[in-house]
Parts: C-alpha cells; structure tokens; sequence
C-alpha cells in the first residue's frame, strides 16, 4: 500500500510523526509531501529533526499568501505529484489551507481520500478552518474520527458508514515526548526562571492578531498576570504587532520565537497554566494535566472543557480571572485514546483500502 501525506503547518508535522511511524512498522510505501504553508524554520523543518520525521519527498514551497492564493498555489503544485505517485490513499491532516487543497486535489484526480482527526466542529462559521474541515470530511472516502464526539457528528451529517474512531494521533506523540522529557532540565527562553511560578502562551488565529484594538486588549490582560507570561511569539503575531506598533514584551510578558516541540512541552509541564488559542495546545495541556484557558468563544475539543481543565475567555476582559481560577479536579479520564492511534489509522487504511478492492 502506498500513503501519500499532505502536511504544511505545525500541527500536522506533529500528527505526522506516529503515522509515518506506523505505516514504516507495517511495511506500507510513505510519500510525504510538504506544502510549505510554515515556512519558518522553527515552524517547520525543526519538527522534523525532533520528531524523528523522514525528510520530505516533496516540498512545494508555496509560502505565505491570502487564503486564496495559497490554496490555488498548492493545488496547482499537486497535480503533477499525485500523477507521479498515485497513491493508493492520500492523506490530509486536520483543518489547514494545505489541508483543503490536498483533498480538493485528490478528488480532481480520483484518487482515495483519507482525512486524520475528521469530525471536529466548532460550529464558527466565520473559521477558514471550519469550512476546511467540514469540505474535507465530506469529501473523504475515509474519516478518521479523533474522538467520540467527532465521531457522533460526523454520524448526524450522514458520514458513519465511511467513518471510524482511532484515537488521537497527538496523544501518542505527546505521551512519548512527555517521558522523553520528564528529567531533563527545563530552560526557558527570555530570562525567565523555571523554578518560579510563569505561564506558557500562544497566540495566532486571525481573530486574535487581525483586530488591533481585540490584541492590544489581550497583551494587556496578559500583561498583568501575577507571574512571567512565556509568549512564544508566531511569525504571524509578529507581524500584526509590527504593523499595529506593538510591544508585546511588556509587563508580566516576556515575547520569545517558538520552540522546538520537546522544549514546548517540557516548558509546559512545569508552568501553572497555558494560555493559548490553538488546539492543538489546548490538548496538550490537558494530557499534561496543566490548566489551560482558551482565548476564543468555542473549541473543537469539548472534553477539556467538560473535565474543567480548559475555560473559554473569548471575551478577553474576563482572561486574567480566567487564568487566576482554582485547579481543576483530578482525572483519569482519557477522551483522547491510549497512545496508539497511528497504529490504528494504518490498520483502517489497510481494511477501507481492501473493501474498495472488492467492491
């Protein structure tokens, strides 16, 4: 059998580590393709040294553009390496531009479709990132559901017979880097002291960073928290403070570059909370079992919510409460499966892929 996987942003190197894992395990033929939708490098190539990563097969190198550019440059750029590969199984990751434009580019070609961590919904309409998810599901020969809850809406939009629960691929990468990095030492970026109380921050969705008056407000809430905010600063951050003149390094902020994956959660292990708007956070956090306040009305990973280890503060005037407020109660509970959800994402390829042979 032949994967091809289409990744271009940080989290989908991320969820591409135990798959490509897996697949090399089971003896399957790998092509990874990268759109270069993260080109930054710490955004980037740095996930694949980490990770462990096989470099990639192809890289487009479509860089930085509006919505629409973007994807019309990767889909332009897909043609010819999926009429080179034809793959058995194309494989999209997630709710990104690179996402989008691989399933779009697969179903052009008539080639199968696969689509890792199908069935979130934040039901925001105003999300590129919902659309991107909600196409590519019911585009996909093949949804793979990250959890019961994705799995039950992908059922109520008619999808349950193309559908299957595995688990979440973040989980076994989380759980592996986590114990990696348990002993060693935990430097911190900016000066700031692991062995007193701070916080980890991130921040990067257009909702935030686009508005001016909505970021400056929340620099200001961040600012004012009772111990060091780690502010591991996205390129796109960057730019919008630049363009809006301003510092994000000030008063209880210490604005730094992203960090390598393993130095990323190993700053989070140790932190009294996480403050952030990506999911791919949010769950770390809550694996980790560190508090985590989500600065957006809505999340695609209800279960952190429901548990009490994420608050929403899309509000932005309520953050520093929201980040103040009591531990949560401890839990067990594992919503995100055991730590072999790649494991199985190969398996259901292998059984979708020998149910359309005999169809």
């Amino acid at each position: 059998m032949k994967v091809l996987s289409v990744v271009g942003a940080r989290p989908q190197f991320v969820k591409l580590a135990p798959v490509a894992t897996a697949l090399r395990a089971a003896g399957h033929e790998h092509v990874i393709v990268h759109t270069g939708q993260h080109y930054d490098v710490a955004m980037s190539d740095v996930f694949f040294t980490d990770l462990g990563i096989p470099a990639p097969d192809t890289h487009l190198a479509v860089g930085s553009d509006t919505h629409g550019r973007q994807t019309g440059a990767m889909l332009a750029a897909m043609d010819g390496v999926l009429e080179e590969h034809r793959p058995d199984w194309v494989l999209v990751y997630g709710d990104t531009n690179s996402t989008i434009a691989g399933a779009l580019s697969a179903v052009k070609m008539h080639l199968p479709l696969a689509h890792l961590e199908a069935g979130l919904r934040s039901f925001n309409r105003r999300m590129p990132e919902e659309h991107n998810r909600v196409l590519t599901d019911h585009a996909a020969d093949l949804c793979l559901a990250p959890t019961e809850v994705a799995l039950g809406h992908l059922a109520a939009e008619g999808l349950a017979d193309v559908s299957v629960l595995v688990g979440d691929v973040m989980t076994d990468v989380l759980l592996t880097v986590r114990d990696a990095v348990a002993g060693t030492e935990n430097v911190l970026p900016g000066g700031v002291d692991p062995a007193q109380r701070y916080y980890v921050a991130t921040l990067h969705r257009a909702e935030n960073t686009d508005d001016p008056q909505r970021l400056r407000a929340i620099v200001d809430e961040l600012a004012g928290l009772d111990a060091p905010v780690v502010l591991l600063a996205h390129p796109r951050l960057r730019a919008r403070a630049a363009e809006q003149s301003l510092d994000l390094s000030r008063g209880a902020v210490v604005a730094t570059d992203p960090l390598p994956y393993p130095a990323l959660i190993r700053a989070a292990m140790d932190s009294a909370g996480v403050i952030t708007d990506s999911g791919g956070l949010q769950k770390e956090a809550f694996l980790l079992r560190v508090p985590c306040t989500t600065v957006r009305t809505e999340t695609e990973w209800t279960e952190t919510v429901d548990l009490g280890w994420n608050v929403l503060a899309g509000g932005v005037s309520g953050l520093a409460e929201a980040v103040a407020r009591p531990a949560p109660q401890a839990t067990d509970a594992t919503p995100y499966g055991d730590g072999h959800a790649a494991e199985r994402v190969a398996t259901a390829l292998e059984a979708a892929g020998r149910g359309r042979a005999l169809a």
